[in-house]
């Protein structure tokens, strides 16, 4: 019975109390959150309970992490699990909740830094898997999908091609459960731009193939068992014109008449499912 209370008033003593809202890293959590982007030194945003167990479990590197001043018990949790020189703060909740976007904060949110990957990691890595490039996607649910997909049925990485909402999305990260902690994660632009990104992929021998709602080569007649790069575009406009008359191959994933088309994140997770598929064959 006497355990609990000194648990507690170890972790208050390691949380610093925040107050007001003009304070240097709260401010740079709220800007990552709101821009979805890194921060200068950067660091991006994330938060919630799983998300930060997954940073951790990642081994990325935390700045800083911010506790909800009514949620001293999540603090409890994970504080075993922060190394002692992380800064840790406890925030009240009105401020907390001002700086996070979610509408029902679990209490929890931190400032980590991320890998950062290079279009040549995702080239070396083609043993694993297909490449990955998405253009165009702008719903933050779909692309976390396709990250969740393509590390659990193995791809090389993810190459994130102009007008692609940014990885650092809150929704995006929370979607990817973790798999943009550890996936090879490249923005065509720092790439060199997209008309680079895509020689490159060209130069080492890739069938490029995307996905199409209406018309190609049945999924299961498409061979996806060898160095690759799978292209997936958005549900309205889907890829580029220019883009697809580059490409090798358009293949379709057959279903009932009465659904006009499978989203984004549904169909390459079929694909890469496929291509994981033949490859143990």
């Amino acid at each position: 019975m006497s355990r609990a209370p000194e648990r507690q008033s170890g972790a208050k003593q390691r949380l610093r109390k925040i107050e007001g809202r003009h304070n240097a890293l709260v401010k740079q959590l709220r800007q990552a959150f709101t821009r979805a982007e890194r921060t200068e030194s950067g660091d991006c945003a994330i938060e919630g309970v799983r998300i930060m167990e997954e940073a951790i479990r990642s081994g990325l590197r935390l700045s800083a992490v911010f506790f909800r001043e009514s949620a001293q018990n999540v603090a409890e949790k994970l504080l075993p699990q922060i190394g002692s020189h992380v800064e840790t703060l406890l925030v009240p909740d009105k401020l907390f909740d001002s700086a996070v976007p979610s509408e029902s904060p679990q209490g929890v949110a931190a400032l980590v830094r991320l890998r950062e990957f290079a279009l040549d990691d995702v080239l070396e890595r083609l043993q694993v898997g297909p490449a990955v490039v998405v253009v165009g996607l702008q719903d933050p649910g779909n692309l976390g999908t396709i990250l969740r997909s393509a590390e659990a049925f193995g791809s090389a990485g993810v190459v994130l091609g102009e007008g692609t909402v940014s990885p650092f999305n809150s929704k995006v990260i929370r979607a990817s459960a973790g798999s943009l902690f550890r996936l090879p994660v490249v923005l065509a632009v720092s790439a060199g731009g997209w008309e680079d990104a895509s020689w490159k992929l060209r130069a080492q021998g890739l069938r490029l193939i995307a996905t199409s709602s209406h018309k190609g080569t049945p999924l299961d007649q498409a061979r996806l068992d060898g160095p690759s790069a799978v292209f997936i575009g958005s549900e309205g406009s889907g890829l580029p014109r220019n883009l697809i008359g580059q490409l090798d191959e358009l293949v379709v994933i057959p279903h009932t008449p009465q659904v006009e088309s499978l989203n984004a994140g549904v169909a390459g997770s079929i694909v890469l499912y496929e291509a994981a598929r033949q490859r143990r064959k």
